[in-house]
């Protein structure tokens, strides 16, 4: 399912090659566009249908997504697992309920937060520290690539666990092999992500 996965963001161009410069303000020779899997039906399944398989060993309540890219992964999962999804707003609404956890909910329910990737894990702290302030539990987040540069080990540090789907040298190590990329690009790559976590 990991190789069906890698293989199908390769050819729709969620994999990008060039200067990027990401959330955390570092410039990356590797993007991951994963905005576009929405309007892939086929692939959103079936990453739902892996994350599903790392959530069935975790204990939670309800399934959060973090805007924006994450919402539609954590609705395919709450769909394919059949649980609730809540999510978290980017701000508190300034009208109607005031909200800023969408969905229903009860103060004490362990959160399974979800999300399409992990750099340094900075963004995941912001957000759980929201879910936390609301009265909800956060323990285990579930991200489909981890980029290898620290997130893991930031978040184990304040008492979370990462899970990922697929690692980023997965992608490359896939690449290389099928020959969609060569072994310099591979080895630029690699050592940027060893440098840069």
């Amino acid at each position: 399912m990991k190789e069906q996965i890698i293989d199908s963001l390769v050819e729709i161009g969620a994999v990008k090659f060039g200067e990027f410069k990401l959330k955390s303000g570092i410039i990356s020779p590797i993007y991951l566009d994963l905005r576009i899997i929405i309007s892939y039906p086929d692939i959103l399944r079936r990453i739902a249908d892996e994350l599903q398989s790392i959530c069935q060993q975790l204990q939670f309540d309800r399934i959060a997504g973090i805007p924006y890219t994450a919402l539609p992964i954590a609705t395919a999962l709450s769909l394919a697992a059949d649980h609730p999804m809540v999510y978290c707003r980017k701000e508190r609404k300034k009208y109607g309920t005031g909200q800023i956890i969408e969905g229903v909910w009860n103060k004490g329910d362990r959160v399974l937060i979800i999300d399409d990737l992990i750099t340094n894990g900075d963004s995941k702290l912001e957000t759980f520290d929201i879910f936390i302030e609301s009265g909800l539990t956060v323990k285990d987040v579930i991200v489909l690539i981890d980029r290898e540069q620290g997130g893991r080990e930031r978040l184990q540090a304040e008492g979370y666990n990462l899970h990922s789907a697929i690692s980023i040298f997965e992608i490359l190590e896939r690449m290389k092999y099928l020959k969609q990329i060569g072994e310099i690009q591979y080895n630029e790559i690699f050592e940027f992500l060893q440098n840069n976590g």
